[in-house]
């Protein structure tokens, strides 16, 4: 199954010809243009067709002489742009199909003469399957208005999963895909970071949850080629969401990318470190890398809360964040977690380790330190250096980096400058994947 991405953008794709915002400033300068979202399959099947799709296929270089299949999610103007009907009529009079749901399916007879005998009509509604000629079509149901439906297409041993427009997907969507074990998802993403958009769509976020639930029935699998589509402007720009994208095993391609054959092999990590100033994005980082996982297990090395109001508050809220489905562990035992089998770790974070493993050896102490202190300290970082070098759990750990600001004053703020770089360089030396924040910003080391 060739699968040919005509078209990877929202209604006004991205970037908006009205906007001068970051994000469309960096994707005109780079001369990227996405148009509204269409998917070819085979140069026969044709999956949704707004306004630009029949001259975006010319420009991708194919033409649609061969078309004999149209599914189309539902009736808004940039995926139902049936005047290609009469286009085509005017050419010639090979056969076609036309699918989709009812206002789908009203509006695209006005085209044509009642009798016209070279289009059929087929309305559908989620939970219908249809042969069209090798490709059997299952009709799934969208988070989209009333009249909006998603396509499950096979055909050859192949399968593809088109899911644009929707909001999380229904409960019996996620049923009906248990086990397809797809070989393409195309998955809509279209707010980015924008997560008070109170529409039927998703965002980064939310699309990260629906493929956690699809891995969950096995309908996205290890070598799933999962590509986000309907792609704004509140998306960050393409290199940054590539990078994000491809922490959940999931990618961004260019309008006319031909799928077969393209996908980069995905990159094994076992160990990241997330580094970076307070306020810098570490913890969010973080956490997003494992926002598509199942189950987590989420490592507090802070003390107690219940000592001051102030941190107890952003305790609280730091919890609030995280994922219902995710399990918190308040610990300093990291080298016993790291050595044991399990779900994946997410240690936040190393600095409040070390600084409670100083208050447990009285490091902090200018004739303990020169004493039995300084071999305490190090024998315990040395021990969790091994095992997060020997670990096989899937592991991010966040650590500060605090050796860029002022020379601390004291002799024990200087020590423990000095052992949180210590401390940071050797787990980043035992790390395939290193990350540092500022300003919210993201750069591998």
């Amino acid at each position: 199954m060739d699968v040919r991405l005509l078209g990877t953008g929202s209604a006004d794709g991205w970037p908006n010809p009205f906007c001068t915002c970051p994000s469309c400033a960096t994707e005109r300068a780079a001369g990227r243009l996405r148009g509204q979202t269409a998917a070819l399959v085979d140069d026969v099947l044709l999956l949704d067709c707004g306004p630009e799709t029949p001259h975006a296929a010319q420009r991708a270089g194919v033409d649609l002489s061969r078309l004999r299949h149209v599914l189309i999610t539902h009736a808004h103007p940039d995926h139902c742009a049936p005047a290609f009907l009469l286009f085509r009529s005017w050419v010639g009079d090979a056969p076609l199909d036309v699918v989709g749901p009812p206002s789908v399916v009203e509006q695209a007879r006005m085209w044509l003469a009642p009798d016209d005998p070279a289009v059929t009509f087929t309305t559908v509604s989620p939970g219908d399957r249809l042969s069209l000629g090798p490709y059997d079509v299952r009709v799934l149901a969208a988070s989209h208005g009333d009249d909006a439906v998603l396509y499950d297409v096979a055909s050859g041993g192949a399968r593809l999963l088109y899911a644009t427009d929707t909001g999380r997907l229904p409960d019996e969507t996620v049923a009906a895909a248990a086990g397809a074990a797809y070989d393409t998802v195309l998955l809509e993403e279209t707010f980015g970071d924008k997560a008070d958009h109170g529409t039927d769509h998703l965002h980064l976020t939310t699309f990260a949850d629906q493929l956690r639930l699809l891995r969950g029935v096995g309908a996205v699998q290890d070598g799933t080629d999962v590509v986000a589509i309907h792609l704004s402007h509140h998306n960050p720009p393409t290199a940054e969401l590539a990078r994000r994208l491809a922490d959940w095993g999931a990618r961004v391609v260019d309008d006319g990318t031909s799928l077969a054959g393209t996908r980069p092999a995905p990159r094994e990590v076992t160990r990241t470190l997330v580094l970076g100033g307070a306020r810098s994005g570490k913890s969010r980082e973080a956490e997003r890398l494992l926002r598509d996982r199942a189950e987590v297990v989420y490592v507090a090395t802070a003390y107690p809360a219940d000592h001051d109001d102030e941190w107890s508050e952003r305790v609280r809220l730091h919890r609030a964040d995280r994922p219902d489905h995710w399990s918190t562990v308040e610990t300093l035992d990291l080298v016993g977690l790291l050595t044991a089998d399990g779900s994946p770790l997410l240690v936040d974070c190393l600095t409040l380790w070390l600084t409670r493993v100083m208050d447990r050896h009285d490091a902090w102490s200018d004739a303990a330190w020169g004493s039995a202190a300084r071999k305490a300290v190090r024998d315990e970082v040395d021990a969790l250096v091994g095992a997060w070098r020997a670990t096989t759990r899937r592991v991010v750990a966040v650590s500060n980096e605090v050796g860029q600001g002022v020379v601390p004053d004291t002799a024990s703020g200087r020590r423990f400058r000095d052992e949180m770089g210590r401390l940071n360089a050797l787990v980043a030396a035992a790390t395939e994947d290193v990350r540092w924040c500022v300003a919210g910003r993201v750069s591998p080391l």
